[in-house]
């Protein structure tokens, strides 16, 4: 009997899996779309300024106009502030409480204001966002908004948001689990799964069958030049590091300029009007110019002038706390590298410039990997938006040498780092019930409880643990239950500290060194 209710619920989540997707698919190729477009007006407005002072006055004031309305945003709503990612990761954690229509309606329109006119931000975190918002708000909606159930559709419906951005639905399950949920629980991959899917087809409706980038090569990339993956994945794994350290340490570099928070992003807006003038081609998120890398020529000091330009105004527009994200940023900056290390190479004489796409591809995923600490993300992500399964070994060598870099130099992962800088809802925190909320938390192979039996097990007073997950199959824990690597325990924690009770259980349950 018990099977079968857990059943019907997985059913029942799955279906709202799949609503949630439905809308959030909408909302995101709306979104998405809109971007898009207002891209294009501005880049043509930028480039006709060129010859018209007058109107380069008047975009001067439309974006301290924009500013205004983008800070009154940010000041009714603070949590829509950056790309969003950080706010659900404390969202799923229990560290936060949110209003769905609030950050809905407000990130939306504060995102399209801000990327719109071509700051160097992405669109996925906003989607992202957007997408858990939906997902929350079809949890109230539909009365399923207690506990586990509504942290799932949240998960379910950022999955949805990344998988409408970037037409990659894999990719957007995948960093869910990897990134923003931290769990590979079942109910929630399957939920997510469904709802990634379900937003995808409404992408793909919206903006065909067309990978979102579509990176030409002629060449997959011989075995006798993997030699340079090794390079430059440690290169990567520098950069990578740096752009951890530029980013956090932007706030307080904006703090510098003693203008309130929510209104900082008139620098960056002001700031694009001359940039915008001088490489209307080079503004905004990055997607048309990783397409074109290979067209401007083997110019190194180009390469290098672009990814300076990049790397800058990024850590400027997204340094001011508007709503905005990283990921897409990153990949370019990450194809930017790629492409300086391929002409460098082939000037030296070491490889064929042919390969230069290639590397652009890799060095994409790599960069990725390595500043979001999510290589699985990050390979399966440049897999479906480049849509090629011949890249695999490649991405994945280069993911890993970047990744183990970041890791050697105790670079942390940067949503996570950026979700510690916000303020959390303390208060939420502490006017719960004792135990009303579920945490699933997996058991490692090599844990310090494997082969122990519960009883002897020093759990935390502020946890029931109610079941033992082997498999499929359920077991009542009881004191003579022996643990083993790869079940999962079901606990039952107050949810307004359910994040500290999970941070005391990962210390409880590390592996052995």
């Amino acid at each position: 009997m018990k099977l079968a209710f857990n059943d019907n619920e997985k059913l029942k989540l799955t279906l709202e899996g799949i609503l949630v997707g439905v809308l959030s698919g909408l909302v995101v190729s709306m979104f998405r779309w809109t971007i898009a477009h207002s891209l294009k007006m501005f880049q043509g407005l930028y480039i006709a300024a060129r010859t018209n002072m007058a109107l380069v006055v008047g975009l001067v004031g439309l974006m301290v106009i924009i500013a205004a309305l983008v800070g009154y945003l940010l000041k009714k709503e603070p949590n829509i502030s950056g790309s969003g990612i950080p706010q659900v990761e404390a969202q799923l954690g229990g560290e936060m409480q949110m209003n769905w229509w609030s950050i809905l309606w407000r990130k939306f329109v504060g995102g399209i204001l801000s990327i719109g006119p071509g700051l160097f931000l992405g669109r996925e975190g906003p989607s992202i966002q957007l997408g858990a918002a939906v997902g929350q708000g079809v949890g109230e909606l539909t009365h399923d908004n207690v506990g586990v159930n509504q942290r799932v559709l949240i998960a379910s419906g950022a999955a949805a948001g990344l998988s409408a951005a970037f037409s990659a639905p894999i990719a957007g399950a995948m960093f869910v689990l990897e990134e923003v949920y931290h769990n590979f629980s079942p109910l929630v991959w399957i939920t997510s799964l469904a709802s990634a899917v379900s937003a995808n087809l409404i992408a793909l409706y919206v903006f065909g069958l067309q990978p979102v980038l579509q990176v030409p090569y002629k060449y997959s990339l011989p075995v006798k030049y993997y030699w340079h993956l090794i390079i430059l994945g440690i290169i990567l794994g520098l950069m990578g590091r740096l752009y951890q350290i530029c980013t956090l340490s932007m706030p307080a570099v904006f703090s510098l300029t003693r203008l309130p928070r929510y209104i900082q992003g008139i620098i960056p807006l002001v700031l694009i009007v001359p940039l915008g003038m001088m490489v209307p081609q080079f503004i905004g998120g990055g997607n048309e110019i990783i397409i074109s890398l290979t067209k401007y020529g083997p110019s190194l000091m180009l390469m290098i002038g672009l990814f300076i330009i990049r790397f800058v105004y990024s850590m400027i527009s997204y340094g001011s706390g508007v709503p905005g994200g990283i990921f897409l940023p990153i990949l370019n900056l990450g194809a930017v590298i790629g492409a300086i290390y391929a002409i460098a190479m082939n000037q030296l004489g070491l490889l064929p410039l042919y390969f230069e796409s290639n590397l652009i591809i890799f060095a994409m995923a790599g960069y990725f990997a390595c500043i979001g600490k999510a290589p699985f993300t990050a390979i399966i992500l440049v897999t479906e938006m480049v849509g090629s399964l011949k890249h695999l070994m490649p991405l994945a060598v280069l993911s890993l040498v970047a990744y183990i870099v970041v890791d050697l130099l105790n670079g942390a992962p940067i949503y996570e780092a950026l979700k510690e800088r916000l303020n959390l809802n303390s208060d939420y925190l502490n006017r719960v019930s004792k135990f009303n909320d579920r945490l699933e938390v997996p058991i490692y192979e090599g844990s310090s409880i494997d082969g122990k039996y519960i009883r002897d097990i020093p759990f935390p007073k502020d946890i029931l643990v109610v079941s033992v997950y082997r498999g499929e199959r359920q077991l009542i824990p009881r004191g003579d239950t022996l643990i083993k690597a790869g079940d999962r325990l079901v606990c039952m924690v107050n949810a307004g500290q359910r994040a500290k009770v999970s941070e005391k259980l990962a210390d409880l349950f590390k592996t052995m060194d």
